[in-house]
């Protein structure tokens, strides 16, 4: 197998040439058909998530068709294509995963950080972490629903059913759970870079009845807002959007610190959470509903040996969508 390998933090990934992995108990192994590339994988590449497995292949929205199983998988698997996502295992033992928050796990192993992720030609995955997709789908297409749309889907189910919906960040997450709102009746209000023209006009294009820069704001309170960009600064600005009673998701796993700020940005009921992670159960009802909704993501395809350059064009704000390993 090829993969590119993070060898210390900070540095380029390298391409490696590996035995091809085997599958141990609970376990399958897939022929990777696309991963595609998060931020989450820059923040795990730049150090800001602490004690990453290394050497380590990242990547976690990965799809693929499964070629061999460990013991206790049903080899009817075999043949068939699955999706992998960031949360990679939990213990089914802890409180939090006994209270139905396996999300919160004590002892979790996460896709392309703590265990060996999809920016290769093969991975091993947890069997039960692991979900059944479309085979007659573009597998392309379907990868950045692993994380982006996932993650962005606990986002939106955590910012309740207001119909005026603000999106800090207009990335890969947001591009696919704008369309899910409008599909629903929502309004959507989409806040991009100051100045990132191209990303509005993305916006407006997916139906968001306003967008602008983040240091501006629609003339209608918002119900809700999520921010999506790994910006503290995002977070006054998307109190101030939001009405009385009207709540701020945090969205990313990584968020540069928040400023300090008035009291009163968060008085009158205002509330602000973040999201962790993502649940199996996140899954079973999000790839549903991207179906009816007719999600179709915009992707930017890499060969495999590009994952320095996607990070890089990620990194720098160079396109709108979602970057896609292809090996």
């Amino acid at each position: 197998m090829r993969a590119m390998v993070l060898e210390a933090i900070g540095k380029p990934l390298v391409l490696e040439e590996r035995p091809d992995p085997y599958p141990g108990p609970g376990e399958i192994r897939l022929v990777v058909e696309a991963c595609a590339v998060c931020r989450t994988d820059l923040h795990v590449v730049n150090g800001e998530l602490p004690d990453p497995k290394l050497p380590l292949v990242p990547g976690h929205e990965i799809v693929g068709i499964v070629d061999a199983v460990g013991d206790g998988v049903d080899p009817a698997r075999i043949g068939r294509r699955v999706g992998v996502p960031w949360l990679g295992h939990s213990c089914g033992a802890c409180p939090y995963c006994l209270a139905g928050s396996e999300n919160l796990c004590d002892r979790p192993l996460f896709t392309g950080y703590t265990r060996d992720g999809g920016f290769a030609t093969h991975v091993v995955a947890d069997a039960a972490f692991s979900f059944d997709l479309d085979m007659e789908a573009d597998p392309v297409s379907l990868a950045p629903l692993l994380c982006a749309g996932l993650i962005g889907w606990r986002s939106l189910r955590r910012a309740g059913e207001g119909r005026r919906i603000g999106l800090f960040g207009f990335g890969a997450a947001a591009h696919i759970i704008a369309q899910i709102c409008v599909w629903q009746g929502r309004e959507v209000y989409a806040f991009t870079r100051p100045g990132d023209i191209e990303a509005q006009k993305f916006a407006l294009g997916l139906g968001a009845v306003w967008a602008g820069g983040s240091d501006t704001r629609p003339d209608t309170p918002l119900d809700a807002a999520i921010i999506f960009a790994p910006v503290g600064d995002l977070v006054p600005a998307a109190l101030r959007a939001v009405r009385k009673g009207g709540r701020v998701v945090c969205g990313g796993i990584h968020m540069s610190d928040i400023p300090s700020m008035p009291y009163a940005l968060l008085w009158q009921e205002r509330e602000l959470v973040s999201v962790a992670n993502l649940t199996r159960e996140d899954a079973h009802t999000f790839f549903p509903v991207a179906k009816q909704a007719g999600v179709h993501t915009r992707t930017i395809p890499y060969a495999l040996e590009q994952a320095n350059t996607a990070l890089a064009d990620l990194r720098a704000g160079r396109f709108s969508g979602a970057a896609v390993l292809v090996p």
